[in-house]
């Protein structure tokens, strides 16, 4: 897991490696300062000259100097290299999910992958600059000042022998009490920035329904787990500070009262200088101690963030493209060669099964059947967003297995149930299907998806402003401009998923005369709800619990399929009750 993530350092090595060293110098200069402190002080109480005074106190501002630059350039190269490994995390989850399936992206949930790139990073980032700064510094400064103790204070160092042991398991039990409550609530964050998630999509849903102070409600009990787990775990940290003050001042009363007693009876060479050195080095010590235990602590913390990310950087993606992959898509055609389909392996049902179909490049193949029976999860394998379990899915020919993922998906057109646009301009919208579009192909395209019209109408035209989600354009318009931008990719496969449900029957029935006429040549697959969004289709597959049940045209099916009979005379049953 640290190997992984550790190759995110990559080009920020340099910085990481100049923290050390001037940590390691900075380090060695706060330890000799004292000792030539002390040294100071029993020259000046021995009578030392004020030149001699003056000589050594230059030397120490020196020193001092030499210390603050050290731990200066340490600060800024230390924040360089964390900044720069945070950021080179991030990019890594973020290409990971990205070559994600959606079978790999299942396994966690959107909120949750927020999280692990939001507040994870956050923790690790701490984790790598307290890592490559303080876990450096403390332990350097606790071997230079316990082994400057016993150059200057000789048997007065033995306090540390009692001290350092006690400090050292004193703090290792506040960090091992702590760390079950700081694990539980990293898990925690992912129910809160749920929570969060469902109130922000779905904030026309909550006040529609006047869900305000439940959600509220719900809201409040996750933020209130959360704070609980961490006043738990802060009020046992806490100990750290009184166990450190204890130690502290046990040391200060043993210098003091044993080295006065040693100094005034002359014992072992011990003066005042010495004194002054022992405490100065007593403080370092235990402060370095205290560093570690913060360390100690935080990477604790960390662990369970850092195997929240390697979770995602270690997931292998399920669809790869195989060897000598095919680069070309030679028409639109498609055939079903005995698929069964489930989302899981411990799945016990299949969402899909035995299903044989031919269809030929330039068809229009409508879909009709009720929720739940299958109908987008058989387009999805058309595009390899997921792989048959049993069986074979061809597109010109060729199984889907054998493309270059990315080659395959430009030949295909996805317009699903749930459009979406993202925030930025309609024209910058459009593009995503095509990046390279005139001004006058974007036009075209927004006519045959009957969208010129109200696009015209906005005061800023193609250069209105979509909100976040497309929440300023009403949902008949929304899927209006995801089907142009579907058409601006000149599909060999154009697969519009109940993407018309929003528009009126007038405007679909123009939208697929749009179809016909701009992409002849393209397979044209419409998943509806409407009889009369299919009706013409060259092919009707009606589906029921995974299968289908029956093929044909509009005609044959409504004498030999009793479903797709039923459909229709309810609708237009419907129809003839609301005229």
């Amino acid at each position: 897991m640290l190997k992984r993530l550790l190759r995110c350092v990559r080009e920020f090595k340099k910085p990481t490696v100049l923290t050390l060293i001037f940590i390691v110098g900075e380090s060695i200069i706060e330890t000799l300062i004292p000792f030539i402190t002390a040294n100071l002080v029993n020259q000046i109480k021995a009578g030392a000259a004020l030149t001699e005074v003056i000589k050594v106190g230059i030397v120490l501002a020196v020193m001092a100097c030499l210390s603050l630059a050290c731990g200066g350039i340490a600060g800024f190269c230390c924040a360089r290299a964390a900044a720069g490994f945070g950021k080179n995390v991030r990019h890594d989850l973020y290409q990971k999910i990205g070559d994600f399936s959606f079978e790999n992206i299942d396994k966690f949930s959107s909120s949750s992958l927020v999280t692990r790139m939001t507040t994870d990073v956050q923790n690790v980032q701490m984790s790598y600059m307290m890592l490559i700064r303080t876990a450096i510094r403390a332990p350097l400064m606790l071997i230079f000042s316990v082994i400057m103790s016993f150059v200057m204070g000789g048997m007065l160092a033995m306090t540390f022998v009692v001290i350092i042991p006690v400090l050292a398991f004193g703090l290792m039990m506040v960090g091992k009490k702590a760390m079950p409550a700081f694990r539980r609530v990293f898990r925690k964050y992912d129910r809160l920035n749920e929570s969060i998630e469902e109130n922000v999509r779905a904030m026309r849903v909550v006040k529609g329904f006047s869900r305000e102070e439940y959600e509220k409600e719900k809201f409040g009990v996750a933020a209130e787990d959360i704070r609980g787990d961490f006043v738990k775990a802060e009020r046992i940290v806490a100990w750290n500070r009184p166990i450190m003050q204890i130690c502290l001042y046990f040391n200060m009363i043993f210098v003091l009262l044993v080295g006065s007693r040693m100094a005034i009876e002359g014992i072992s060479g011990v003066d005042v200088g010495q004194l002054s050195a022992m405490l100065t080095y007593g403080m370092q010590v235990l402060m370095s101690l205290m560093m570690l235990s913060m360390i100690y602590v935080i990477l604790t913390m960390s662990a369970e963030s850092m195997k929240r990310i390697y979770e995602v950087l270690g997931e292998e993606p399920t669809l790869v493209n195989p060897e000598n992959a095919i680069m070309t898509v030679k028409d639109g055609s498609i055939d079903f060669k005995g698929v069964s389909f489930k989302y899981s392996a411990k799945a016990k049902r299949y969402a899909l099964s035995d299903i044989d179909l031919r269809v030929k490049s330039g068809m229009t193949v409508g879909v009709i059947g009720g929720t739940g029976s299958g109908k987008t999860t058989f387009v999805q394998l058309v595009p390899r967003l997921y792989d048959a379990t049993e069986g074979s899915v061809l597109v010109g020919g060729v199984d889907v297995r054998k493309y270059d993922i990315k080659a395959l998906r430009d030949a295909v057109a996805m317009v699903l149930q749930k459009n979406l646009l993202f925030s930025g301009t309609i024209k910058e919208n459009l593009r995503w299907g095509n990046p390279n579009a005139t001004d006058e192909e974007l036009i075209e395209a927004c006519r045959l998806a009957q969208a010129h019209d109200f696009v015209s109408s906005f005061p800023d035209g193609y250069d209105t402003y979509i909100e976040q989600g497309g929440t300023n354009v009403s949902g008949g318009q929304k899927q209006r401009l995801c089907i142009a931008r579907a058409l601006l990719k000149k599909p060999k496969i154009l697969i519009l998923d109940d993407s018309t449900s929003a528009v009126d029957t007038k405007t679909d029935a123009l939208i697929r005369e749009g179809f016909r006429s701009f992409i002849p040549e393209t397979t044209k697959i419409i998943i509806a709800q409407r009889v009369a969004s299919v009706e013409d289709a060259d092919l009707i597959l009606v589906m029921e619990n995974g299968r289908i049940c029956a093929v044909g045209k509009h005609e044959e099916l409504l004498t030999s399929c009793d479903i797709y009979r039923e459909i229709y005379e309810q609708q237009t049953r419907g129809g003839n009750e609301n005229e």
